[in-house]
């Protein structure tokens, strides 16, 4: 007989500004331990040095989960010019230099090759598996790995600020799946002088961003206190890319059993994706097919 998990039943989402030098696993133990949940996971990792925006969802929110990671997401982040490192950040080894250092226009020319769908192979050092093996584990015993590139898509990609000849801050909106390191070796690859992340922070995701955002110290201090629940978004929150239909008494009835139910008319079409809601509660992801939402998430809020 399965454990029963313990905790509370709670559901929404918690935006953190994670710190350096803490994991987004750890990020989200601390947010577990906090609200006393049963049920929390994250929507996007962050590299344990990276900063910014980290999207804890709670209880039921966690099927949200999915929407949130394939939305477009923001970065800013610092490229240090003219050295390689071999993690394609500041935790590596240096294993290339240039004396080489571009000018503004030149650099600003390089990142339109960078919009768009691109082709970005993966840093040696990241989670992608390869053979089932994760790739940084290969890579810590000094396996050079053939990693294959994959798409992305990039929104927009901005020089923002010049502090030095060595230094280069960027912007970035892409989609799910992107790698800022991958950015920073391939752009100094392409400038003839090499780079690498010295800093890295995600500025918003989906619907979310930092003015919505608590601190660990925050979250330390206003642990397991109405106050701290008062920071939690709506599960609903993370539905805001898909349009809402609202649901007939009798509709709800059979979405909450698993069912088909009966949608009142909204701006979608037959086959869209959507979620359906009654008295101002959200109870199922699904398609919508002539006049019923078709389930494939049940939401169990009450």
């Amino acid at each position: 007989m399965a454990r029963k998990r313990k905790g509370r039943d709670i559901s929404g989402w918690l935006i953190v500004d994670k710190p350096a030098g803490m994991t987004s696993t750890a990020v989200v133990n601390k947010v577990r331990w906090a609200l006393e949940a049963k049920k929390a996971g994250h929507a996007g990792t962050l590299d344990p040095e990276a900063t910014g925006l980290l999207a804890v969802a709670l209880g039921e929110a966690t099927k949200t989960v999915p929407y949130i990671t394939d939305a477009l997401k923001a970065y800013a982040f610092t490229v240090r010019l003219g050295q390689a490192t071999n993690t394609d950040d500041t935790e590596g080894e240096v294993i290339s230099t240039s004396d080489l250092r571009p000018t503004d226009d030149e650099i600003k020319a390089a990142l339109g090759t960078f919009v768009g769908e691109i082709q970005q192979v993966p840093p040696q050092f990241s989670a992608v598996k390869m053979d089932g093996e994760r790739a940084y584990k290969r890579a810590r015993d000094g396996e050079d790995m053939d990693l294959a590139a994959r798409p992305l898509w990039v929104e927009e990609l901005l020089l923002a600020d010049r502090p030095d000849a060595d230094t280069a801050m960027l912007e970035m909106t892409c989609g799910k799946g992107g790698y800022v390191r991958s950015i920073a070796r391939d752009l100094g690859a392409a400038l003839g002088c090499h780079g690498h992340v010295l800093t890295l922070r995600r500025l918003w995701s989906g619907p979310f961003d930092l003015d919505d955002a608590v601190t660990i110290e925050e979250i330390d201090a206003l642990a397991r206190t109405p106050e701290l629940d008062s920071r939690l978004l709506p599960l609903e929150t993370g539905l805001t890319d898909l349009p809402e239909l609202r649901c007939t008494p009798e509709g709800a009835t059979r979405l909450r059993n698993g069912n088909p139910g009966m949608v009142l008319g909204g701006d979608v079409e037959y086959g869209d994706e959507a979620w359906a809601s009654f008295e101002g509660r959200p109870l199922a992801v699904g398609r919508f097919k002539a006049g019923e939402l078709h389930p494939s998430r049940v939401f169990n809020l009450d």
